[in-house]
């Protein structure tokens, strides 16, 4: 097997047609370069030139070969740059968890929005799962990063996270209830309202919390409705099915027909953490780190 080094010098002999100097400009000796010729023809089991005195001409064969040489130089040389590229994090892959509330938050896309501004060319693959699966991806190298709303043990051996967004949850109400006419909504008005929450399959521990969070607030909702996601919630309220408590950020995204209210009093926030794997060193997910680290603090202004 011929090495890249031949091929070099070969292309360098055929454009010159001149051994000696070739040889100059590949600053060697011209023995040695001619030796190295010799092999590659005895390697192939076919001569390349046609030798005269100083001179030596491509025959047929060493035309062909010709171009597929300096096809594979130059493959060679793209694939020498791609690995350069790599180790500096210009181009690759990533794969990426999150879940919905990092979305909602604006997170996800402020992170990627930044990230893409110095490497255009990395392909980048999001993944919606819950937290646990997200850690265990991690874990099983089958995700670089994740946007979670559960973190490990801060001594977990192997994931280190970064909380980048601790947000209030408001209170959502239909259009035209009386509730909406309340300046200061406390704990006695919303005991034994019809309300809906969302659930998080296959072993939801949300509405556990919720329930939880109300009976310390004061009041015991009357949980009608349970959905996959806080938008089809707010989708519910809309129709005046019932209150819901979502995350501040959801403002925005909400259906019309909604009133929003703030709750300082109900002790219950949407937390989101950046994941990845501790001893990770390579420099994409620290870019990737510092681009979540200034858009938690953006969004959190």
């Amino acid at each position: 097997m011929f090495d890249l080094r031949q091929l070099r010098y070969f292309v360098t002999v055929a454009e010159t047609g001149n051994v000696g100097r070739a040889a100059e400009m590949l600053h060697i000796s011209q023995s040695p370069l001619s030796r190295q010729i010799m092999q590659l023809e005895e390697q192939l089991g076919v001569p390349l030139f046609e030798r005269a005195r100083q001179r030596v001409h491509l025959n047929a064969e060493g035309r062909a070969f010709l171009t597929e040489a300096r096809s594979l130089l130059s493959n060679a040389q793209r694939l020498e740059e791609f690995g350069r590229n790599l180790a500096s994090g210009a181009v690759g892959r990533l794969a990426i968890g999150y879940v919905e509330g990092a979305v909602h938050a604006g997170l996800v896309a402020g992170m990627l929005r930044q990230f893409r501004r110095e490497r255009p060319d990395f392909h980048l693959q999001l993944r919606s799962l819950r937290s646990a699966a997200q850690l265990e991806g991690l874990r099983q190298r089958s995700l670089d990063l994740g946007f979670v709303y559960s973190p490990p043990a801060d001594e977990d051996p192997d994931i280190a996270t970064m909380a980048l967004r601790h947000e209030p949850l408001v209170l959502a109400i239909p259009e035209g209830d009386p509730l909406v006419e309340l300046s200061d909504i406390r704990p006695h008005h919303l005991d034994g309202r019809t309300w809906i929450t969302v659930v998080r399959q296959p072993d939801d521990t949300n509405r556990g919390q919720f329930l939880a969070a109300c009976a310390k607030a004061g009041f015991l909702p009357d949980i009608a409705y349970e959905t996959a996601d806080p938008l089809t919630s707010l989708g519910l309220v809309s129709a005046g099915l019932g209150l819901a408590t979502v995350q501040a950020s959801l403002r925005a995204a909400a259906p019309s027909r909604i009133v929003f209210r703030d709750l300082p009093w109900f002790e219950r926030t949407v937390s989101i953490y950046l994941a990845w794997r501790r001893h990770d060193r390579r420099a994409v997910i620290a870019g990737l780190r510092e681009a979540a680290r200034e858009e938690g603090r953006a969004v959190g202004q």
